[in-house]
């Protein structure tokens, strides 16, 4: 639909436009669809290789996810994305009868400790364009979780402290330098431990970050011609920090890119996500005069 599907048709589209006219002649245009839905699988230096390999061998790089709308409905641009990556947080306390609590021989138990370190991230980690969500926690006397299938299961009594908690998060940064901050931080919070507790966490990453380089706003001001030409209005950036992570993000640290210039639709990801078919039309008009202007 308007997410990616979209993109696709607008891919087609443009390069049909372009064969019609002859202006796909002495040109080197690849095309790479992936039908994995942005789950790559490990490792990723395999998985995304072929898209790397191409990267390396090409000027610029475009992907076609769906066009993001500013608050006037006009069609923006991606020049930046924020990674995507994972931790997890592994508390541990003393078992024992829930009356010693807070004791010097018990402590505070892992349910505490877990929450201290989580409010501490919450209050001493917070940047711009930098979030972290805890998305599964469990807390007990006996933890189990499944990692592929995402669920656990926990048993306790409220009479028995706890003496573990195990979290599942995610972390979205804007580039390596932010990541580098955060981690530090975020260690530091964890080593802090309340009395009779210990913690550890440890960090997965999944998607790099596509950091905002000049050559991709150079690539953006190309584009945005081309569609003020054709009528069609300029093209601004959409903020970095409003994009998720998109299979570019394997390709731009080797190549100028540009992302978001595909169809517009609204409930991206839901059941009742939509696309607007004339938005098809506009994208793929934008992209064979910017692609006839870039092989010439």
């Amino acid at each position: 639909m308007s997410d990616m599907k979209g993109g696709n048709v607008v891919v087609i589209e443009a390069l049909r436009a372009l064969h019609k006219v002859g202006a796909l002649d002495n040109t080197s245009i690849a095309v790479m669809f992936t039908g994995d839905e942005e789950d790559a699988g490990d490792p990723k230096e395999v998985s995304r290789g072929d898209m790397i390999a191409l990267a390396k061998k090409s000027d610029i790089a475009l992907a076609f996810e769906g066009t993001v709308l500013d608050k006037e409905g006009r069609a923006t641009a991606t020049v930046g994305r924020r990674s995507s990556s994972a931790f997890a947080l592994e508390v541990r306390g003393k078992q024992g009868h829930s009356s010693g609590i807070f004791s010097e021989r018990a402590g505070y138990g892992a349910v505490y400790e877990a929450a201290r370190i989580l409010d501490g991230f919450r209050q001493q980690v917070i940047e711009p364009d930098l979030t972290f969500n805890p998305g599964v926690i469990l807390g007990g006397t006996q933890v189990g979780y499944d990692e592929a299938g995402s669920r656990g299961t926990a048993f306790g009594k409220t009479n028995v402290i706890a003496n573990t908690v195990t979290v599942k998060g995610d972390l979205r940064y804007l580039d390596t330098v932010q990541r580098d901050r955060a981690h530090a931080r975020m260690r530091a919070i964890v080593a802090q431990n309340l009395p009779g507790t210990s913690a550890s966490i440890a960090f997965e990453e999944s998607y790099p970050p596509m950091a905002v380089t000049p050559g991709n706003l150079k690539v953006l001001e190309l584009y945005s011609q081309a569609s003020s030409d054709a009528g069609l209005g300029a093209i601004a950036a959409v903020p970095a920090g409003l994009r998720g992570a998109g299979d570019i993000q394997f390709v731009a640290p080797y190549v100028d890119s540009l992302d978001g210039i595909g169809a517009t639709g609204s409930g991206a990801h839901s059941p009742l996500e939509d696309l607007e078919l004339a938005s098809i039309e506009r994208a793929a008009i934008r992209t064979a005069i910017f692609l006839y202007r870039l092989t010439r």
